[in-house]
């Protein structure tokens, strides 16, 4: 399970150090793709797969929504490789979709990491942790 916040520098070759903590769960490979609210979700390669089995292989072909949702998934997807010092490289096109400059937030969300532009986590974060309380609201019986 992943949780957690971290920050780290993207270098410029668009290597990522991954916390060490998430390394042993992510070494039998990983993906990333792009994410929703304009980060990227890194998921270990069996999570992925059964994000793909469980969830995206069931979406309809006769709903434009659907496959537009399939398309953003996996057409952006990349299957990264860690490095000696537990970096990944981000693709280009998906440091661009997340406009991910040189501090970078890495964020565990259980089964996935999210990778966000530091600026842009700190003000999605003080937004939602304003609300709070009404989101909580809105979320019958889940504590």
């Amino acid at each position: 399970m992943f949780i957690g916040e971290f920050q780290h520098n993207l270098d410029d070759k668009g290597r990522l150090a991954i916390p060490a903590k998430f390394r042993a769960d992510l070494k039998t490979g990983a993906v990333v793709t792009k994410g929703l609210d304009n980060c990227l979700f890194l998921y270990t390669k069996d999570a992925w797969e059964e994000l793909i089995t469980s969830k995206l292989s069931r979406l309809s072909f006769n709903k434009a929504n659907q496959r537009a949702f399939a398309r953003f998934m996996l057409s952006g997807a990349c299957e990264v490789d860690f490095d000696a010092q537990g970096r990944i490289v981000l693709p280009e096109y998906l440091r661009h979709f997340a406009d991910l400059h040189k501090q970078v937030v890495i964020a565990g969300l259980y089964d996935r990491l999210e990778i966000w532009d530091k600026d842009r986590w700190e003000a999605y974060r003080a937004n939602n942790d304003q609300a709070s309380s009404s989101i909580a609201e809105s979320l019958d019986n889940l504590l």
